[in-house]
């Protein structure tokens, strides 16, 4: 289209498509007015040269942020499920912390399970289960040294657990026993006479928390109406595995784990779930601050390739001014460690010229006058 190639340089690609596409059967003269008005917001919206976005976005996050209250939200009717929220929620992504306080993933699924078809059974399958939630009493027989369990038929029917599958999961923990199913009782035989009773107790914890099906880290899971079809509400998360199965939708299904989103998808998928999660948190608080300021931040964790956090150990420890780490925390460390190997600062950015009470480059300080003396003779 003609119009489009006229305004190629005034407004991104992606703008000018979308404005013409959503602009079918409209005449050529009034798209030229839009993308006219277009183009004037679009300048009035850009960031001036100088302008310190940094420090604007981090008052418009930390502002909001001062007024966050809640910690964690409860979902109803299930034990163990709650999701951390406010401020808690927001320092642990800002942080690039790996280990979450709850991990959790919103499943979406494919049809008819997303109907609602079978989706208590699916849930089921998803749930990781161990010995001890298909046992009604885990004893030690001294005499014999065994391990006797007292199989609960029931919750073993429901879950398709056969006495096949249960003795394949506990076949390798713990080791050097002999096992075997009689009737509703699994018995572990010792093989070795030689061990101590101490080690058929360590042998006896270890066999409660064997995972005999479902996918490993799901703790809990909740099957939830939203709108016109049902997802999967898990707490753990497991993308990689939850991912391989053939009712989910893994266009759409997702973690709040960053780092399992990082190694799943890559990069750019991180960096989009730090702005999706932030954005969230700072929604469900009723605040309301411009996705511009959080795309910044998330843009700064992700730039090396790598989701790094906004502390000394992440993105603070690769700022190349000296000045600019040692205002962060541990300024000995840096600013010894700057001597030892005779590191210059150039004095580039805002932070290090603050510290040595000079003009900042950013607004009227950006712009640099350069004379030529004229020698006296």
């Amino acid at each position: 289209m003609d119009i489009a190639k006229e305004y190629q340089d005034k407004l991104p690609k992606s703008i000018i498509t979308q404005l013409i596409n959503n602009l079918e059967g409209v005449s050529e003269s009034k798209i030229k007015k839009i993308l006219e008005r277009t183009v004037e917001e679009y300048e009035e919206v850009k960031v001036e040269p100088g302008e310190s976005v940094g420090v604007i976005s981090a008052e418009s996050i930390g502002e909001p942020g001062t007024q966050m209250t809640l910690n964690t939200f409860h979902f109803a009717g299930v034990a163990e499920m709650n999701v951390t929220m406010g401020l808690p929620r927001i320092i642990e992504i800002l942080d690039g912390r790996k280990t979450l306080s709850t991990p959790m993933m919103e499943i979406f699924l494919q049809k008819p399970w997303s109907t609602g078809k079978d989706i208590k059974q699916l849930a089921r399958l998803i749930k990781e289960t161990r010995v001890k939630e298909i046992a009604t009493e885990i004893s030690i027989n001294i005499v014999d040294r065994t391990i006797e369990v007292k199989l609960e038929r029931e919750t073993m029917k429901s879950l398709n657990i056969t006495d096949s599958i249960l003795l394949k999961a506990i076949v390798k923990v713990p080791k050097g026993y002999i096992n075997k199913v009689k009737d509703d009782l699994l018995v572990l035989k010792m093989k070795s006479k030689d061990d101590s009773l101490n080690e058929l107790y360590k042998a006896k914890e270890k066999l409660k928390e064997v995972v005999i099906r479902g996918i490993k880290n799901i703790t809990q899971v909740l099957p939830v109406k939203r709108g016109e079809e049902y997802i999967i509400i898990t707490a753990g998360s497991n993308l990689k595995e939850i991912l391989k199965m053939e009712e989910v939708d893994e266009t759409r299904t997702i973690s709040n784990d960053i780092f399992e989103i990082e190694a799943t998808f890559g990069i750019e998928a991180a960096r989009q779930s730090i702005i999706n999660e932030v954005y969230k948190v700072i929604e469900s608080q009723g605040l309301n601050v411009d996705i511009r300021h959080i795309m910044l931040v998330s843009d700064t964790m992700c730039a090396g390739g790598k989701v790094k956090g906004i502390t000394r150990y992440g993105i603070v420890s690769e700022k190349s001014s000296v000045l600019a780490r040692a205002s962060f925390e541990t300024p000995i460390k840096h600013i010894i460690n700057a001597a030892l190997i005779g590191e210059k600062d150039e004095l580039n950015s805002v932070v290090e010229n603050v510290m040595l009470n000079q003009p900042i480059p950013v607004g009227t300080g950006l712009p640099k006058l350069v004379t030529k003396e004229i020698k006296k003779k």
